[in-house]
């Protein structure tokens, strides 16, 4: 027989080592849990997976709030005029778009033409 842990003193009832085999067998159920868990393989790449993830989504929402605090203090330093101006060009090119293409087109086309002129 083997003999006890130093720590723990022995039996002096059935029903104490009936208690004692309980609870070392409870702690032995929870040493192979723990070692099947660390040999689950899969397991521990699925929960690597999901905390790398967990970190990479906090990191994208860190540097989203920086980019949108650094967007606005370059606002807040951009001249009211020049804001005026970039506004009203921007609203000039959604009303002219179909102009927009048809020259961004045509300069296309003259580029290309020049080019296989060039070349032949």
């Amino acid at each position: 027989m083997t003999q006890p842990p130093h720590d723990e003193a022995t039996a002096s009832s059935p029903e104490e080592l009936r208690e004692q085999v309980e609870k070392t067998r409870q702690e032995l159920g929870q040493t192979v849990q723990a070692l099947a868990a660390k040999t689950d393989l899969q397991a521990r790449a699925q929960e690597k997976a999901a905390e790398v993830k967990q970190q990479a989504a906090a990191k994208a929402g860190e540097l989203k709030a920086k980019a949108a605090q650094a967007a606005s203090q370059v606002q807040d330093k951009i001249p009211d005029p020049v804001k005026g101006k970039a506004a009203r060009g921007a609203q000039a090119a959604r009303d002219n778009r179909t102009l927009l293409v048809a020259a961004a087109a045509g300069t296309v086309l003259v580029v290309w033409l020049a080019w296989r002129r060039r070349k032949g």
